[in-house]
């Protein structure tokens, strides 16, 4: 691991073990043997159709999931925030409070955290829905909360997962040049979309997921080249 990296995974495998039938069991596994490294300040891209291993792979990353095989290191003390469509958020609690619990657990007082809600609230446009239960949201409210708390909490690596997926067009926009405004400040990024239109306009590096293994890995451009094309 290079002085300048900030996380690295070694030979990751990810598996799962279900039922099938009332005997029988079979093992999935999410990820195959990953490993790659990101750089401090990096915004790095990744790429994969549904059940790629994408949001296993965030989680392994954020520190939710440990890996069957294989190592995490980090490059030393790092803090990490997994922003992504509600996960973690209480549905019995308002959007105030969950953004209000979410700043608190990323380390601030709850002083500190009370003067950053209404910035929250503005910026989520949410309006009067920012003190009902999170459970009367929409998926598209519940990633402008996610997003807009995100936004406002100071993590070494910030890890996003479809956040910018769902809502309208114009939020999106927004969305996009407030993070493109945070990376200036070279926060470092892992970000997965469906859109491959983000992935080229905010990354500078990705990855290619196909059935929990690397198909491709490297300068965006070219990884993108390789996915459009299928791999063929």
């Amino acid at each position: 691991m290079s002085n300048s990296s900030i996380i690295e995974l070694k030979n990751v495998t990810v598996e799962y073990s279900a039922r099938a039938g009332l005997i029988k069991r079979f093992k999935h596994q999410a990820l195959k043997g990953v490993s790659f490294s990101i750089e401090r300040g990096e915004v790095f891209g990744v790429l994969g159709r549904n059940g790629s291993g994408k949001s296993t792979l965030l989680q392994v990353l954020a520190g939710i999931l440990r890996p069957n095989e294989g190592d995490v290191v980090l490059g030393g003390e790092v803090s990490r925030s997994l922003l992504t469509l509600g996960l973690g958020f209480n549905n019995h609690l308002s959007g105030r409070d969950n953004a209000l619990i979410s700043c608190m657990l990323d380390g601030h007082s709850k002083r500190d955290a009370h003067s950053l809600l209404n910035e929250i609230k503005e910026f989520s446009e949410l309006g009067h829905f920012f003190e009902q239960p999170v459970k009367t949201y929409s998926a598209g409210m519940r990633s402008r909360l996610g997003f807009a708390t995100g936004l406002m909490l100071k993590v070494d690596l910030l890890l996003i997962d479809e956040v910018l997926s769902v809502g309208d067009a114009e939020f999106k926009a927004k969305a996009e040049k407030a993070l493109l405004e945070k990376m200036k400040g070279e926060q470092t990024v892992i970000f997965v979309s469906h859109s491959a239109g983000q992935i080229q306009k905010l990354c500078t590096r990705c990855i290619w997921l196909d059935k929990g293994k690397v198909k491709a890995l490297g300068d965006t451009k070219n990884v993108m080249k390789e996915y459009q094309l299928g791999g063929k």
